[in-house]
């Protein structure tokens, strides 16, 4: 990813961080030359042997499956972001722009085929976006859940880099940011308050 210097972030316990609450990504894998995507939930985790892991699954259906284990994969991160109108600047020669946050985790991945392992993975993924359902998902029937434990693929990456940028109107001064975080704050769009959120963080 291109990343301007002063649009970089190196802190690794932000970035799992913001990894952990945009954790919607798009894995990007590729076959004979030709770039394969899927946009997926991810269990984002750091172990003590100092690794990122993802986890994730694919429906059996999708064949992009078959490129995980093969070559490196890129999974993006790109949450939030929002347009950055030239009203908010002092001079008027001005133009658009558009702020973000956004990292490009590499790594190695696996598949997991161990139908126990499998189900570790569905009830993590469970525990981690409606720890609610647990007890719903354990009173189905078991050849229900097998059944659908088959028509997946379950998948870990090991990250072995991290690029982040977040591009936070770095660039203007403390006035312009303060216009732009208010209307970002204010705006009916999720996207848009989260982005707020982060600038203000950017600022301390």
């Amino acid at each position: 990813m291109y990343i301007p210097k002063n649009y970089q972030t190196t802190d690794r316990a932000e970035i799992v961080a913001f990894m952990q609450r945009h954790s919607f990504a798009t894995i990007i894998t590729a076959k004979e030359q030709m770039p394969i995507a899927t946009h997926l939930p991810f269990v984002v985790t750091e172990h003590d042997d100092d690794t990122v892991r993802l986890v994730s699954h694919f429906a059996r259906a999708n064949p992009q499956w078959q490129q995980v284990a093969a070559h490196p994969v890129l999974v993006v991160f790109s949450e939030p972001h929002a347009y950055i109108s030239p009203t908010h600047y002092d001079h008027e020669q001005s133009v658009p722009t558009w702020n973000y946050f956004a990292v490009h985790a590499y790594g190695h991945g696996r598949l997991i085929t161990d139908a126990a392992d499998t189900f570790q993975v569905l009830e993590t993924t469970i525990n981690t976006y409606e720890a609610s359902y647990r007890q719903q998902w354990e009173q189905l029937p078991a050849e229900f859940k097998t059944k659908m434990a088959k028509g997946i693929v379950a998948f870990e990456i090991t990250v072995t880099e991290l690029q982040a940028q977040k591009k936070m109107s770095q660039n203007k001064s403390a006035a312009e940011q303060q216009r732009i975080i208010h209307t970002l704050a204010a705006s009916e769009y999720g996207a848009a308050r989260d982005l707020a959120h982060y600038m203000q963080q950017n600022q301390l």
